[in-house]
């Protein structure tokens, strides 16, 4: 065999070898306080069940992994009130702030817009007799919550989150 035919078989098995890389999204980062740090190309978070149990509490990963939906009034950030930024449980992007949070009376963590828009992906869902507008988080495809246009001005929009899918971070 020619060393240019083992030198090409080598780089073709090892491509073969290789993890193939992920999708790829594109997302805003923001800092700790909140803060718009620019738009970055990522690899899609993909794990398994198993994976996301591990890090996941059991109402976690029912609400992000399942889509489940934790019982209104329950919820850590339902009458949260302090000042940061609230993020994926599971990927820790950036998703909302607390500055657009207001008190629908739904029982649940009730947002009139998104931290950025790019940081979601929102599905039609058509589960349980209605038509609904998911919210999923763009990074890692975890279930949020919905999304509804009976919410306040200036947007006219309320997303409405599960506590369970959300993290919260004190500004500083």
């Amino acid at each position: 065999m020619s060393s240019a035919w083992c030198a090409l078989s080598l780089l073709l098995v090892a491509a073969w070898a290789a993890p193939a890389a992920g999708p790829e999204v594109t997302i805003v980062e923001f800092t700790e306080r909140g803060e718009r740090k620019g738009t970055v190309t990522v690899e899609k978070i993909i794990k398994t069940d198993a994976e996301w149990q591990k890090i996941l509490t059991p109402e976690q990963f029912a609400v992000t992994r399942r889509g489940g939906t934790e019982c209104a009034f329950s919820g850590a950030f339902w009458k949260h009130h302090e000042k940061g930024i609230f993020r994926c449980v599971c990927c820790d992007t950036a998703l909302f702030r607390s500055d657009d949070k207001f008190d629908s009376g739904t029982g649940w963590p009730s947002f009139f817009q998104p931290v950025a828009k790019e940081n979601l992906e929102l599905r039609t869902d058509t589960s349980h007799g209605m038509i609904r507008t998911e919210v999923r988080c763009r990074r890692c495809d975890a279930h949020l919550g919905h999304v509804f246009e009976d919410g306040p001005r200036p947007t006219g929009l309320r997303y409405c989150i599960n506590s369970a899918a959300l993290k919260f971070v004190r500004s500083r």
